[in-house]
C-alpha cells in the first residue's frame, strides 16, 4: 500500500506568505501607466511614448479620466474610441454595466470595468472586460446622441458563395496545378456553392445540342 503524504502545514503556509507578498509588491496601474506629459516618458519604466502617439496624448482623454467625473462612475452611458470614429461609419461603441476604481491612484482614474460591446453596429451578447482603458483613445457618446447608436440596424451579411475544398481533393488539386504550372499555388483553392453560367451564344448551342443528344433524331 502507497504510503499516504502528509500534508506540510507550516510549508504551505510559508508559500501562500510569499504569493501574497509577490501580489502586494507588484507596481498599481497608476503607477504603471503613470505619464509625465512634457517629457512623454512613463516614469516607472523610464520609456517614451511613440511620437505618432502624443498628438492624441494631448487631445484625448483616457476612459476613467473620463469615468472619474461622472454620476455612478458612467455606469449606464456609452462610450467610443476615436480610432473608431476615423476608421468605420457603423457606431462601435461600450455600454458601461460595471466598474471597480482603483482608490489608491490619486484622482481616482485608473481601474477596470466592464461592459457590453457593439463593434460595427453589432451588438455581442456577453459581458466582456474593456481593454486598452489607458490609451488616450476614449470619447464620451452625449445623452441625445444615445439613441441614435441603439438604432442602428447593420446591414445584412452578404451570403456565403465560396467554401474550402475537403482536404483529399485539396491536395489532389494542388498537387495538379504544381504538375501543371511547375510551382505552387499561391491563393487558396475556393469551391463555388453556385455555378456560375455565362449567357453566351455558346451556352445555347450547348443547350440545342445536350437536348437533341436526349430525345434522338426523327426517323
Amino acid at each position: 500500500m502507497a504510503k499516504k503524504k502528509q500534508l506540510r502545514l507550516i510549508a504551505e503556509m510559508a508559500r501562500k506568505i510569499r504569493a501574497y507578498r509577490e501580489l502586494k509588491s507588484r507596481p498599481r496601474d497608476s503607477q504603471k501607466y503613470a505619464l509625465d506629459y512634457e517629457t512623454m516618458k512613463r516614469p516607472y519604466t523610464g520609456k517614451m511614448l511613440p511620437v505618432l502617439a502624443w498628438q492624441d496624448v494631448r487631445r484625448e482623454s483616457r476612459l476613467f479620466s473620463l469615468l472619474a467625473g461622472m454620476r455612478m462612475f458612467g455606469v449606464g452611458r456609452l462610450f467610443t474610441r476615436k480610432s473608431w470614429v476615423d476608421d468605420h461609419t457603423e457606431p462601435s461603441y461600450w455600454e458601461i454595466t460595471k466598474v471597480k476604481v482603483d482608490y489608491t491612484s490619486e484622482n481616482m482614474d485608473h481601474g477596470k470595468a466592464w461592459g457590453i460591446l457593439t463593434y460595427k453596429g453589432k451588438q455581442e451578447t456577453e459581458v466582456k472586460e474593456l481593454d486598452k482603458v489607458v490609451y488616450h483613445d476614449w470619447r464620451l457618446i452625449p445623452q441625445h446622441a444615445e439613441q441614435q447608436f441603439r438604432d442602428f440596424e447593420p446591414l445584412p451579411e452578404p451570403p456565403v458563395r465560396h467554401v474550402p475544398y475537403p482536404p483529399l481533393l485539396r491536395a489532389m488539386l494542388l498537387a495538379q496545378h504544381k504538375k501543371t504550372y511547375g510551382q505552387a499555388m499561391t491563393d487558396e483553392p475556393l469551391m463555388p456553392l453556385k455555378k456560375e453560367v455565362v449567357l453566351n451564344k455558346d451556352y445555347f448551342l450547348r443547350q440545342d445540342l445536350d437536348k437533341q443528344r436526349k430525345e434522338g433524331t426523327s426517323v
